[in-house]
């Protein structure tokens, strides 16, 4: 289904060519102000067309927020936003030949005839937009709460940034990195990716990367264990990101190649607050915080659509075919892809929070 969560509840609806696309976010606590700008800003960062390296395809995403607000607050009913499509271009989408990579077959065996193959239609990257809408009223709710999420590009195909400090990554770390145009903690590796997407856009091709994103200020003992444990509820939200193939939390797949003495966080006392030495296990402990920063990585991988010619199947004669992809794509997502996993990690981190 198109809705998700246990406190909150949000519902996603759209198209990538259709009239526009939204969310319905149920359970915000009433009387919460909201800074529309703030919202406007996270738009903003998510939104195409604004360089070389993204598509060309220009949508302001301005959200028309319709209900669940009023003199500034939230009401504590439904809250919906949506933002009109207005840069669409449909001519370049064929119904009959499917893309590899997308879910054009998929699409088609599931809902038939009348799936609206358009730029993807509901499936299409751009249903993120209504995701970072609602992720960014959620970090105003967190904000209230003390608790902190950022994001960064960590790598791109083999350019790797730094990683966020496991132990003592803060406030300030993730206000910085949010700024950014081109969020990575080490300025000197901006070129060095970029040069990678083009170099790929000019091969009529397209790269990959990863995401990594911390949670700061989390109170200790939230979560449940099995499956409700916090790894599984961030890990249903990030995997509802179209592109991420992959999500791993603190050591990840590192552990694979550790001693027991090496993976353990040895534990010690710092004040009144207990705290751990190392942070492998990314702030959870059988599903359940204990207060030390929450980090992850997602893997995004390349955009499927590319102009190069690939093998594919015509599904009206159902015979081999060939495709070469037209139209305005971007040759990397990762860049926006960093704000569309910090907002979705924030939606889950609130949904947590909200546990009684």
């Amino acid at each position: 289904m198109n809705t998700w969560g246990n406190n909150l509840k949000l519902s996603i609806f759209g198209e990538s060519h259709g009239g526009g696309i939204g969310i319905v976010i149920d359970g915000l606590p009433s009387g919460i102000s909201l800074d529309i700008e703030k919202i406007s800003d996270e738009m903003r960062r998510r939104a195409p067309g604004k360089d070389n390296i993204s598509t060309s395809r220009r949508e302001e995403d301005n959200v028309e927020i319709l209900s669940g607000f009023f003199d500034e607050k939230t009401t504590g009913t439904p809250l919906c936003g949506i933002i009109r499509n207005t840069n669409t271009i449909s001519k370049h989408y064929e119904k009959d030949l499917i893309r590899p990579g997308h879910a054009d077959f998929t699409g088609f065996m599931k809902y038939g005839e009348s799936h609206d193959y358009r730029g993807g239609g509901h499936f299409s990257g751009r249903i993120t937009a209504p995701l970072v809408f609602a992720g960014a009223i959620a970090k105003q709710v967190l904000s209230l709460y003390n608790v902190y999420v950022g994001a960064h590009i960590y790598r791109i195909n083999d350019v790797a940034d730094e990683k966020f400090n496991p132990i003592s990554v803060s406030k300030n770390d993730i206000e910085l990195i949010t700024k950014k145009d081109f969020p990575v903690i080490d300025d000197g590796k901006t070129e060095q990716m970029k040069a990678k997407i083009l170099e790929a856009k000019e091969n009529l091709n397209s790269v990959g990367g990863i995401v990594e994103c911390a949670v700061i200020g989390m109170p200790v003992g939230k979560g449940a264990p099995f499956f409700g444990s916090v790894e599984s509820r961030l890990s249903s939200m990030l995997f509802s990101v179209p592109a991420v193939k992959g999500v791993q939390f603190g050591a990840g797949f590192d552990f694979a190649g550790m001693f027991g003495d090496e993976a353990n966080d040895e534990f010690y006392m710092e004040g009144k607050d207990v705290k751990t030495f190392t942070n492998n296990n990314a702030g959870i402990n059988g599903g359940i915080t204990n207060g030390m920063p929450i980090i992850m990585q997602a893997v995004l991988k390349p955009t499927p659509s590319i102009a190069q010619k690939q093998r594919t199947v015509d599904i009206s004669k159902m015979e081999n075919a060939s495709i070469e992809i037209h139209g305005r794509h971007d040759p990397c997502i990762v860049h926006r892809g960093a704000v569309v996993i910090e907002n979705a990690v924030a939606l889950a981190i609130l949904d947590i929070l909200l546990d009684r």
